[in-house]
């Protein structure tokens, strides 16, 4: 069955993802439309980010002795109702209550996805498999967001307003998550090994596991201090457009979308030490030079480098947790995670 469920996973990830890169160009542009401050902007971001910080140090315990499906399952029918919210989310109130609720789906859909993923993985292979989990996520986010922008520039044509064409744009938005949830429930199975049936004997927190937790805290706040504010910023100092932004984004996106399998290969090879320090280091150039931007071309280079270094680091680390979990504690070490 593991070959299976690993194929239905990839399909699921694959069709929830497809907003996910549309949000980050139009979220915060929207904002702005409804008379949201900067602040409240943040708040779009942050309203995501909270639920998940509550609830995953107790989610991953609940999957140990629970098995992953079911919270797989919640977790897309989190996205389905976060989709539906969307479509009515006219007021910066409904907006951040959208993403609160994409956020729940968030904590219960990649704790699930990742404890899968290990249950599943060879040792020789877990770095390969955790790439293709990233490239399903931007595969799906490359195609929603072509079809998306199409979408509003078509609308716009023809002269529809922004709140209608948001009410469009998520009601399409919801049929890939309604799909997505179908494809889980029909073709994952549930992998949560014999051996925690018995009761669970190892910690999950162990030094190395604090090491890391140390670094995806701060390269976490880090990205969250630059997201939220970012596409203003570059409106603003570039004067581009949506459209241009997002196609500046495109080199980055297909990097994204090719490499992570690839570069978890790497990891599995030789390490993963040396992938995470390459990661951290680009993206730690990357913000340096964010403020300096004056062109789309500088853009377009900078944005595609620091892919690069997502794709080596990102594969690695989730790799690297279930190296060091105990095999009846890998849901509450992705949790802490």
């Amino acid at each position: 069955p593991t070959p299976r469920t690993a194929k239905a996973l990839w399909r699921a990830i694959f069709w929830v993802s497809c907003p996910f890169g549309i949000l980050a160009f139009v979220l915060p542009i929207y904002g702005k439309e409804l008379g949201a401050t900067a602040l409240e902007v943040g708040g779009f971001f942050s309203a995501m980010s909270l639920v998940p910080v509550i609830v995953r140090p107790f989610l991953g315990r609940a999957l140990d002795r629970w098995g992953r499906k079911p919270f797989l399952l919640l977790g897309l029918l989190g996205y389905v109702g976060a989709m539906i919210i969307f479509c009515f989310a006219g007021t910066v109130q409904l907006l951040t209550i959208a993403r609160f609720v994409q956020g729940l789906g968030q904590a219960f859909l990649w704790l699930s996805a990742y404890a899968i993923v290990a249950d599943v993985a060879a040792v020789t292979g877990r770095g390969h498999d955790f790439g293709t989990i990233d490239e399903a996520t931007n595969r799906g986010a490359i195609v929603g967001t072509m079809g998306g922008f199409t979408a509003i520039f078509t609308l716009q044509g023809f002269g529809v307003s922004w709140e209608r064409t948001w009410f469009w744009l998520f009601a399409a938005y919801a049929i890939p998550a309604v799909l997505a949830l179908w494809i889980a429930w029909r073709g994952v199975e549930e992998t949560r090994p014999q051996a925690i049936q018995k009761p669970i004997e190892s910690h999950p927190i162990t030094g190395q596991l604090m090491a890391l937790m140390v670094i995806v805290f701060v390269t976490g706040a880090s990205s969250m201090m630059v997201w939220p504010l970012l596409m203003v910023f570059l409106q603003d100092t570039l004067h581009a457009s949506v459209d241009v932004l997002a196609w500046a984004y495109l080199p980055a996106a297909l990097i994204q979308s090719f490499l992570p399998s690839r570069m978890g290969r790497v990891a599995d090879r030789w390490g993963r030490k040396g992938p995470m320090i390459f990661g951290l280091l680009v993206g730690a150039l990357a913000s340096a030079l964010i403020p300096h931007l004056r062109s789309v071309i500088l853009l377009i280079a900078l944005w595609a480098v620091e892919s690069l270094g997502y794709t080596a680091s990102l594969p690695a680390e989730r790799a690297f947790v279930a190296d060091i979990a105990g095999e009846d504690t890998r849901g509450a070490s992705y949790g802490l995670y």
